[in-house]
């Protein structure tokens, strides 16, 4: 028995073209030239399968996007919405969702355009390890940005967004992190930095750092495996961890004891090269606990799902709707 040879970039794309013009102009359906296209190979009529598919889906992930992430399209998606009263307006909507469908495909995050812009170092789906000049190791969770400034007498590393596992070297000059608006001091030891939302989160693993959770408050310290998160400039209570469990994502795993499942889709998310996203609010505030692999975000959405009950739905290899 053949095997099909899978669906490229290429003709994922021309599908996606076809279907645009046929929701333009339905005749076209009909034309010869896309009736030859789909005959010129079986990876042809499953790629417009998909693009139909996305197309279906494509109206309400691309709302979520919008109100997320980029203001940009949204009078798009407006336009989308409304009734059809006069035909610019369908040319209008058939474009926003070719935009859309081509964005998922290529794991489109616009909002990340200018701090990689600033970044000197950026993961992409996969965790990364560097050395600075100073020969202290950063290893960079998937989907971080980090900056990086070694003059005016300190060694400065400023969390643009992500997490990061700081190993530092001692050579006498002050070595800061700056997350969201607070500082952390090194005085010694390993610890990560997670940003979240308008705040972050950190986590000693050995040693001391001074945590500030912003300009002109008190330092708070930790030790090994304490951990504290401050958000908006407020500083949270220290708690005691299991920092080799918190931090299991270096070594592949995400550990996880009774957080939302929308926490969990965001992580799974940085490991995944294309989009995730979950349209049912109240289930992504279910709790969840358990230990998943990092490197293969779609078999653990899959023994989630079985657990508790979703559905998923991935096309073109890069856009997966969960409901």
């Amino acid at each position: 028995m053949s095997v099909e040879p899978p669906i490229t970039a290429a003709q994922s794309q021309a599908a996606l073209r076809w279907l645009g013009r046929i929701q333009q102009q339905p005749a076209q359906a009909e034309g010869a030239a896309f009736k030859r296209w789909l005959l010129e190979s079986p990876a042809h009529r499953q790629a417009y399968a998909e693009a139909q598919a996305l197309w279906r889906l494509s109206e309400a992930p691309a709302a979520r996007l919008a109100a997320e992430e980029h203001q940009g399209l949204q009078a798009y998606l407006e336009a989308m919405r409304r009734p059809e009263r006069k035909r610019p307006w369908r040319g209008l909507a058939v474009a926003a969702s070719l935009v859309l469908a081509l964005g998922f495909a290529a794991g489109w995050q616009p909002q990340f355009w200018l701090q990689d812009l600033r970044a000197d170092y950026t993961s992409g789906a996969q965790v990364r390890q560097v050395t600075l000049a100073d020969r202290s190791q950063l290893t960079l969770d998937a989907g971080t940005a980090v900056a990086v400034d070694f003059t005016q007498g300190e060694r400065r590393v400023r969390l643009l967004r992500g997490a990061a596992f700081f190993e530092v070297t001692h050579t006498g000059e002050p070595f800061l992190v700056d997350a969201q608006g607070g500082e952390v001091r090194v005085l010694g030891t390993q610890f990560e930095v997670r940003g979240q939302g308008d705040g972050a989160q950190v986590t000693v693993r050995s040693g001391r750092v001074a945590v500030t959770a912003s300009a002109g408050q008190q330092a708070r310290e930790l030790t090994a495996n304490q951990q504290m998160a401050y958000a908006a400039g407020v500083a949270g209570t220290v708690e005691g961890v299991d920092s080799d469990s918190r931090l299991a994502w270096r070594q592949g795993w995400l550990n996880y004891y009774q957080v939302p499942l929308a926490q969990v889709i965001e992580d799974l998310g940085r490991y995944y090269p294309g989009r995730i996203l979950l349209l049912d609010d109240e289930l992504a505030q279910r709790k969840v606990s358990g230990s998943f692999p990092a490197g293969e975000p779609l078999a653990a959405l899959d023994s989630l799902g079985k657990v508790m009950g979703f559905s998923r739905q991935t096309v073109l290899g890069r856009l997966t709707v969960l409901r």
